[in-house]
């Protein structure tokens, strides 16, 4: 139970639950969950999973089916069938990892072959491929409603940049001069030749099919040698810092950049006191929960222990906008100082104006502040404390044969049925009558029936 001050300044006893989690919601919203960016991700991840099992299996068949409507018009439609299903799951599987960070390249990748992956079963017309058109046939749409949410822009340092820009130079370089060379290469005729001569020189493979004759050419094999493998450990090294960084990250205590994209329906925590302990253990496990702190040592308690936590300035709108409070459920603001609650509450509600705030006045003298600067709801510390001591003593005492111990020492406001001096009774009684019988009278004696007041 929780002393909550409403916005007309009375009080309501109602559980953390109620509090957090008001149940007057408008029908249906819970709909988002089935349809929402994360069950999209889900079934991006299945389609690239059965694209994967089904071109394994059109691998190992001596023979692959053309039985489909398209199997007559679709150009190489068997060498087609043979390879899409393992050429398409490898680009899928980045594509879902770039979904999950909401990255809108991915969002565009995935645009691109998913919707290709139809071709395969209208192209074979085999059973065992109707769980992969389904699937297929209900990721576009979720995709096409959730195109808003992978709206993430591809963030790529200078040095990645580079890297991938001298990989890619490299491939133009040395299949072109391939090509212009070809008269003095062995086997090399076309472009696709030039290519795949590329690819085997670069990644130090060398079947020796296609050799150079002149010096000219030897030249410009070497040339392709170092600067395509200089190019290529680069961006290995460009491309494995990041994760190395997240691993840092979370040994301090604080979440990255793709991690707090992830973020959804979650309840931000702003602040760290011993109230938000018992609010951890309580709904931890329940609810995505992001505590933001500027204290380090706490933060990597926090982590340690399983918690999402940012480690930064609660009273910080860019801070806010890190842990995407815009798609937050609810923010709880519950650190010890109650002057950076109110700034907290005040940057949440700068922030988004919407969403349901509850703060912890750790002072009964701040609980009109809080509730002035934006917050839907004031938990008052002191006066829950004082009223629990009272109901404690109110329950207790008569156990142990004391009487006369009134309900007062709780406060005005209590959760006992009477709000007089009275115990435990099992008939309607005077103020002062602790158990009695009903023929005692006023004064408490034990008499006869006939026997008047004075005994």
């Amino acid at each position: 139970m929780v002393d909550s001050h409403d916005s007309s300044g009375g009080t309501d006893d109602r559980p953390f639950e109620e509090v957090f989690y008001p149940t007057d919601r408008i029908a249906l919203v819970e709909w988002r969950e089935f349809s929402g960016a994360r069950p999209t991700v889900a079934l991006t991840a299945l389609v690239t999973v059965l694209a994967f099992v089904t071109g394994l299996s059109n691998l190992s068949q001596s023979q692959v089916a053309l039985d489909g409507p398209l199997a007559t018009v679709l150009p190489m439609a068997r060498a087609f069938v043979r390879f899409a299903g393992v050429l398409f799951a490898f680009p899928l599987g980045v594509v879902t990892v770039g979904l999950q960070r909401r990255k809108r390249i991915a969002w565009l990748a995935a645009m691109v072959l998913i919707p290709g992956l139809v071709l395969l079963p209208l192209s074979t017309g085999n059973a065992t491929e109707i769980p992969l058109l389904l699937v297929v046939l209900a990721t576009v749409p979720l995709l096409v409603r959730n195109r808003a949410d992978f709206a993430e822009t591809l963030d790529l340092s200078a040095l990645q940049t580079a890297a991938l820009t001298a990989i890619v130079g490299v491939g133009l370089y040395g299949t072109v001069g391939a090509y212009g060379l070809r008269e003095q290469f062995l086997e090399l005729n076309t472009w696709g030749d030039a290519f795949y001569y590329v690819v085997v020189t670069i990644a130090t493979v060398g079947y020796g099919d296609i050799t150079p004759l002149t010096t000219e050419a030897k030249l410009f094999s070497l040339s392709v040698i170092l600067l395509g493998t200089g190019a290529f450990t680069v961006a290995v090294g460009a491309l494995i810092g990041p994760a190395i960084e997240s691993r840092m990250a979370a040994a301090f205590g604080t979440m990255t950049a793709s991690e707090l994209s992830l973020l959804e329906d979650h309840v931000v925590v702003l602040g760290h006191g011993d109230v938000t302990e018992s609010f951890l253990d309580r709904f931890g496990d329940e609810t995505d929960l992001v505590v933001v702190t500027p204290d380090a040592d706490v933060a990597s308690r926090l982590t340690d222990a399983g918690v999402e936590v940012l480690t930064d300035d609660p009273a910080d709108e860019a801070a806010l906008d890190d842990v995407r409070l815009d798609a937050a459920r609810a923010v709880a603001v519950a650190g010890d100082d109650d002057a950076q609650n109110v700034l907290a509450v005040l940057a949440a509600r700068s922030v988004h104006p919407d969403v349901r705030i509850v703060a912890v006045a750790n002072e009964e003298t701040h609980v009109d502040k809080l509730r002035a600067v934006g917050a839907d709801e004031v938990i008052d510390l002191r006066a829950i404390g004082g009223r629990r001591l009272g109901e404690s003593v109110f329950e207790r005492e008569p156990a142990g044969g004391d009487e006369g111990v009134g309900a007062h020492a709780a406060g005005p406001d209590t959760d006992s049925p009477t709000d007089t001096d009275v115990t435990e009774t099992d008939s309607p009684t005077d103020a002062d009558v602790t158990e009695t019988d009903p023929a005692t009278d006023a004064d408490g004696a034990e008499n006869d029936p006939p026997t008047d007041a004075r005994g």
